[in-house]
């Protein structure tokens, strides 16, 4: 498996989780990395993503202030540090890789596409409870 996500659990609303994707293949460092996540009956959607560099980062509305996506290089691993948790935010996470993307990506809607992300990782679990 090249991408391990953890850290997903159940938490109340209001509370805090940091979830953790570690990559095991030879390009994460230039790797644009993202998050997505699938609750029950909904399609996959694009939650963030940040730079190979770390200096550029995208967040769709819903998590805009309360979520906060980061990466270690030298870990080859990419958190998502989730604040103000809230029941709407039970879903199953997923981490993603594209290593063919480059920072212009950020300025336009490629990385709200499933098909942007050629690399997905097992998905992890966080379940809020009201």
């Amino acid at each position: 498996v090249q991408l391990q996500a953890s850290g997903g659990g159940l938490v109340q609303a209001g509370g805090s989780l940091r979830l953790s994707c570690t990559d095991s293949g030879g390009t994460f460092s230039t790797n644009i990395m993202g998050w997505w996540r699938q609750a029950p009956g909904l399609e996959r959607e694009f939650v963030a993503a940040i730079s190979w560099s770390g200096d550029m980062s995208l967040y769709t509305d819903s998590v805009k202030g309360r979520f906060t996506i980061s990466r270690d290089n030298a870990k080859n691993t990419v958190y998502l540090q989730m604040n103000s948790l809230k029941p709407e935010d039970t879903a199953v996470y997923y981490c993603a890789a594209n290593w063919e993307g480059d920072r212009p990506d950020f300025l336009s809607r490629k990385l709200y596409e499933y098909d942007y992300w050629g690399l997905w990782g097992q998905g992890t679990q966080v379940t809020v409870s009201s």
